[in-house]
């Protein structure tokens, strides 16, 4: 089977888990079997671009004609079987499903934001969830309120990419939904149920479980809708030393706000960004990972991280972090689930903190102070109740093998119906 997976990746300097996970997907897929060929583009390449090439910038997000000739010289030479796409901003555009079509080539979508409406991708703005374009044939509050990289202009150039190319969505052949939470959106936008398949992403298996370590893991952007304000005020509702240590990773604006926490209080440390060995040791020396999205998060990849180390996590309920810790499946009959498990090991038998759900893997509270720091004592003293559930959760859901397999099969489901040319 020859694949092509395409994928525009952030700068470096803006830490993507998604360039991660495309990565890891492509190693993945190559150990395999698969034959991959990767239609890579780099927003870094851009600074290094000729006077012409950025001259065409403004019009790439619709159209990029440099990418559809270079594609249309790949599927002519290698004729794969499916066009895998991630990312196609800015210098691939969404214009790439209609070269593929046209060169009789199924195309497959991983779903990794709310960019098929909203201009950011993310649906929040100024500290809170936004969903103003939802349901509008052009996203005019994106252009007013600058949502996409604070420009006016850019706004209004994404939201007309994204007015132009709604049809163009409306003929991916299949979208993989990371979550049920996307399967949800997608539907929403009027993409058929028979069109979309969810599949989580997968990280390498770090090997069996060490013994778990002390306090709490937070790796993720330092950027507020990644939470990490949310979670300062939340730790500082509890005398120092009474959790244990947080250790903060990452980077971001709101690095100042971590370093003053550190500066303040000695069980804050902050670790900077960290390398892959670096991430491993980190969640490693932590019994609970916090997610504290403030935004619906898609798949945090610190969750599979955690899992996979068997370790709980603690996270907001919102997006896709229910599903990923097992939260928003039908509750188990009382007594017999890990609920009551958790709950007598994390408060002696006492009932759970109101506010505070248990997962297979962990908890999910409101995105709000007070109710994460009412979590935060019963995540550290249910941790060790929880470690089984969390590595055998990452076995049967996001372990490469299996992860791997479901996308395989998908593909060989395209291969197999009529071209589009």
């Amino acid at each position: 089977m020859r694949i092509v997976v395409a994928h525009n990746r952030y700068r470096e300097a803006q830490p993507s888990g998604e360039n991660i996970i495309v990565d890891s997907e492509i190693a993945q897929l190559t150990a395999a079997g698969v034959e991959v060929l990767p239609f890579i583009r780099s927003s870094d390449e851009i600074p290094s671009m000729s006077k012409v090439a950025k001259a065409l910038l403004p019009i790439s997000p619709i159209w990029a004609p440099r990418a559809q000739h270079d594609l249309s010289r790949l599927l002519t030479e290698h004729r794969p079987d499916v066009l895998h796409l991630h990312n196609p901003y800015p210098l691939l555009s969404p214009w790439v499903v209609r070269t593929a079509h046209r060169h009789g080539v199924p195309v497959v979508q991983t779903v990794h934001n709310y960019r098929q409406v909203c201009s950011s991708g993310i649906y929040f703005r100024d500290g809170v969830i936004c969903q103003d374009c939802k349901g509008r044939a052009l996203g005019v509050p994106a252009i007013k309120h600058r949502c996409y990289r604070d420009s006016a202009a850019q706004s209004a150039l994404m939201a007309t990419t994204l007015a132009v190319h709604r049809g163009t969505w409306r003929s991916v052949d299949r979208y993989i939904a990371l979550t049920s939470a996307i399967a949800d959106h997608l539907r929403d936008y009027g993409i058929p149920d028979e069109r979309v398949v969810v599949k989580p992403n997968s990280m390498p298996d770090p090997g069996r479980p060490t013994p778990l370590g002390d306090g709490f893991l937070y790796l993720a952007r330092l950027s507020p809708e990644k939470g990490v304000d949310l979670l300062l005020d939340a730790w500082r509702r509890h005398p120092v030393g009474t959790l244990g240590t947080l250790r903060v990773a990452g980077d971001g604006e709101l690095r100042p706000l971590v370093e003053a926490a550190a500066a303040e209080r000695p069980d804050v440390v902050y670790l900077g960004q960290l390398d892959r060995p670096g991430v491993r040791a980190a969640v490693e020396a932590s019994a609970v990972v916090i997610v504290a999205s403030m935004w619906h998060d898609v798949l945090p990849t610190a969750i599979i991280e955690a899992l996979a180390s068997g370790r709980p996590v603690l996270g907001t309920a919102l997006g896709g972090i229910p599903y990923l810790v097992g939260a928003d499946a039908p509750h188990e009959p009382a007594g017999t689930g890990p609920a009551e498990t958790a709950s007598a090991v994390a408060g002696g038998g006492s009932p759970m903190p109101v506010g505070v759900g248990l997962g297979e893997a962990g908890w999910v509270v409101a995105p709000e102070p007070a109710a994460l720091a009412a979590a935060l004592p019963v995540a550290r003293a249910g941790a060790s109740g929880l470690t089984l559930a969390a590595r055998a959760r990452y076995e049967r859901m996001f372990h490469p093998d299996v992860v791997t397999r479901q996308l395989i099969d998908i593909y060989a489901g395209l291969a197999r119906t009529p071209n589009h040319a």
